[in-house]
């Protein structure tokens, strides 16, 4: 007899395979459009691009290298694989020459006050990159806007102000999708920019300029912001660390676009770079005073902590299923633990999980967070109207990306349905409890950033809500860190994704020291 739940699985059953046959389809179109523009950048020949943000500023303040030295090797990085990444949009080189040109003869004249201590300034003379979406002094303050495509930035935002005070010197702004919105970074100013490990896929947005950059060897250390994957995305793909700070910790002012109302809350920015070692130092300094909020302090013992593993969200229909060379290489990371480290992970299955897409999407729907619409910032504080514009993008006339037309469209259709919002808002609130009872102030969970390595260029559209893997966390506060795990089969870069409790980020940085030194880290190009 022919039950309605054998019906139901059998359409279920269908709908899949119906979904597979239509991914493998589209996937081959995106390979034959994009991979015979496959191609990497160039190897790195100066060992001073090779060494970690922490070393290079020993080894100028014990002047075994100079600032100038330094600065002048990125530079000159930076000048060689920009053209081909398309990673950076603005670039401050004489400022930043001149700023370590006064560093070494402060260094070299040996009159050192407090001010120029290790402890205030770290990370003396080192270069750094920054995102476009950060004031940073006369630099280029778009975000991928047209309507601001002549708009300067007159201060430096807190963050970038945090890194100035400790040393570091800025010598280029990156790129980011438009209004950093979309995990492509690619606009109507800059442009698209390219993975560097192969130039047919894409960086991961919004942060995905500095993720290329620093991929690339052309910075050490930089800036990003995260309000659902844009740190850790961007980390993922191009084979970095990149760390999505506990809710509050950093603070976010002298971004656009800047969130408000209960957006702020999801809002997080934070640390990206190559190495797991400067990991904690960068987030020390980005943070600022505000690291007294946090529950612990200095080096955390990895073998005091508990670890679970959960190997999917659990099917959503709406999201890839993980990629199996991500699986098996999640698995090698569990293996690990258990047999180098002697801890038991444990598998988990939190049941929420699945609805994350959902989750996120309701918090951060306008009407109920009570902030700017999509629609207005797209227009630069003035509404657009999203129907026009998707006209004008047919026939090539609007100022606009089609990624942002279409979160403006979908604007509309969210947050409608009062039961449905309050029943994700609860299923968040319950997310939070589970997870804090089940972390509390010792426990890591691993879980996977993204379902899919790096897809080509355009090809998110396809699969525009796999996302959720990261975007979750942004709503539940809690801190979590993108670890690279090497490279996949296609040449580009696995990772795996580190997750706390809230205000417990000293855990993720030593989870990932760990991974670095079992699993090598970033891959330098050959």
């Amino acid at each position: 007899m022919i039950t309605m739940n054998y019906i139901e699985d059998l359409l279920g059953y269908i709908v899949t395979a119906v979904g597979r046959v239509v991914s493998a389809i589209l996937n081959l179109i995106f390979y034959l459009i994009y991979e015979r523009q496959r191609s990497r950048v160039p190897p790195i020949t100066n060992d001073i691009l090779l060494q970690s943000a922490t070393s290079l500023a020993k080894k100028i303040r014990t002047r075994e290298l100079t600032s100038e030295q330094v600065v002048q090797a990125f530079i000159d990085r930076v000048e060689k694989v920009n053209p081909i990444i398309n990673a950076c949009i603005a670039e401050c080189y004489n400022t930043a020459l001149e700023e370590a040109k006064a560093v070494d003869e402060i260094l070299d004249s040996g009159n050192l006050d407090e001010s120029y201590s290790e402890e205030k300034k770290p990370f003396l003379g080192v270069p750094i990159s920054v995102k476009t979406a950060f004031a940073l002094n006369g630099m280029p303050f778009s975000s991928g806007l047209v309507s601001r495509k002549n708009v300067f930035a007159d201060f430096d935002a807190p963050i970038v102000q945090n890194a100035k005070n400790c040393g570091a010197i800025p010598i280029v702004v990156t790129n980011c999708s438009e209004l950093c919105m979309w995990w492509e970074s690619a606009n109507n100013i800059y442009g698209t920019t390219k993975n560097p490990y192969n130039t047919a896929r894409i960086v991961g947005g919004s942060s995905g300029g500095e993720g290329a950059i620093l991929a690339a060897g052309g910075a050490v250390l930089g800036i990003g912001s995260d309000i659902g994957g844009s740190i850790r995305m961007p980390s993922f793909f191009n084979g970095i660390f990149g760390h999505k700070p506990s809710k509050g910790i950093i603070n976010n002012e002298g971004q656009f676009p800047m969130c408000d109302g209960k957006d702020v809350d999801y809002l997080t920015s934070g640390p990206m770079c190559r190495y797991a070692d400067d990991l904690e130092s960068w987030f020390n300094i980005l943070a600022g005073s505000d690291i007294s909020n946090l529950k612990s302090s200095g080096m955390v013992d990895v073998k005091k902590l508990k670890f679970y593993y959960m190997e999917d969200d659990g099917g959503c229909p709406v999201v890839k299923s993980l990629h199996p060379e991500l699986r098996a290489a999640h698995r090698k990371v569990v293996e690990h633990i258990q047999s180098s480290l002697g801890i038991e992970v444990e598998t988990i299955n939190i049941k929420e999980m699945v609805h994350s897409l959902q989750i996120w999407s309701t918090l951060m729907s306008a009407r109920l967070t009570g902030g700017s619409s999509f629609a207005s910032l797209m227009g630069n504080g003035v509404e657009v109207n999203v129907w026009l514009e998707l006209l004008k993008w047919t026939i090539g006339c609007s100022k606009h990306t089609f990624p942002a037309i279409g979160l403006g469209i979908m604007e509309r259709f969210s947050g409608n349905d009062q039961e449905f919002n309050e029943k994700m808002i609860e299923m968040c609130d319950e997310l939070k409890e589970k997870f804090q009872k089940l972390l509390s102030d010792d426990g890591i969970l691993l879980y996977p950033t993204h379902p899919t390595p790096a897809p080509y260029h355009n090809q998110p559209i396809t699969m525009m809500f796999n996302f959720a893997y990261t975007a979750i966390f942004n709503v539940l506060g809690l801190p979590a860190t993108s670890c690279p795990l090497g490279l996949g089969s296609d040449g580009v870069p696995l990772g795996i994704q580190v997750i706390a409790s809230h205000a417990n980020d000293y855990n993720c940085f030593a989870v990932a020291r760990e991974i670095e030194k079992a699993f090598g880290g970033w891959v330098k190009h050959i």
